[in-house]
């Protein structure tokens, strides 16, 4: 990486770490966070979290949806809850995409275990692993995302996750797939004090199209363009090593 480029990019890292920690900050100091706390090193559980589900869950974008791939993380664990209680099919990554993702067929579940199946427990328990390229592709596509922030700008749509980067590649993987396109709709439910006025975009970040809070919902006007897949060059040998889906890609194995 050339000097110039690399600076930015620690410049960058740097800002994104120091809004995440003054996020992070704020809610544990004005009591905003709900379990599981402290909300440091986390996508930021939140009061008000059921009622920003449920503005999200109204949404026609959201209602037309018959395939929805959400986060793991407790603030969309409700909006999770409302994709199987419509009865649509839910996908959501294993911790770290160790095991790939989950399917959660809400018609293989009893009605009466959906809550539990909207956990990360319990989608492991109802849920169909999917850890190969060639059993995610029987999905044929996905027609919405959720994903949780620890911020997010409502004029851009960047937002800033727990600094790991794996929201981006499970993206970039289901892109790399023909799963998500560049105008798949992607959704994040927030607190307003998780709103800032800019965030720096890297080539990996994938910014929403919509924000909702327990009070507004946010349609963004400038998002800019999403990675076409995965960059192979930015990652590192280390997560190779640690996800085998990705080595599945990477070597046209599981296909």
């Amino acid at each position: 990486m050339p000097l110039a480029g690399r600076g930015w990019w620690l410049l960058s890292r740097d800002l994104k770490a120091r809004i995440r920690e003054r996020i992070w900050r704020l809610m544990e100091e004005r009591d905003i966070a709900r379990f599981p706390r402290p909300v440091y090193g986390r996508i930021p559980n939140f009061e008000g979290a059921e009622e920003a589900a449920r503005l999200a869950a109204g949404l026609k974008v959201f209602r037309d949806a018959e395939v929805v791939k959400a986060n793991p993380d407790s603030p969309q664990r409700w909006l999770r809850l409302e994709a199987l209680l419509q009865g649509k099919v839910l996908v959501m990554a294993t911790p770290r995409l160790r095991e790939g993702f989950l399917l959660i067929d809400p018609r293989r579940v009893p009605y009466r275990f959906l809550r539990e199946a909207s956990t990360i427990r319990g989608a492991f328990r109802f849920g169909e692993r999917l850890p190969t390229p060639r059993s995610l592709a029987r999905l044929s596509s996905i027609d919405l995302i959720v994903t949780g922030s620890v911020a997010v700008s409502p004029q851009t749509g960047a937002r800033i996750g727990k600094g790991e980067g794996y929201a981006e590649l499970e993206y970039a993987i289901l892109r790399e797939l023909g799963l998500v396109g560049e105008e798949t709709p992607i959704i994040t439910t927030v607190h307003e004090v998780q709103l800032v006025p800019d965030i720096p975009a890297e080539p990996h970040d994938v910014a929403v199209d919509i924000v909702v809070t327990p009070r507004r919902v946010i349609r963004v006007k400038n998002r800019p363009p999403r990675p076409p897949g995965i960059l192979w060059e930015s990652l590192s040998s280390e997560k190779l090593e640690a996800i085998p889906l990705l080595r599945m890609l990477r070597d046209g194995a599981g296909l």
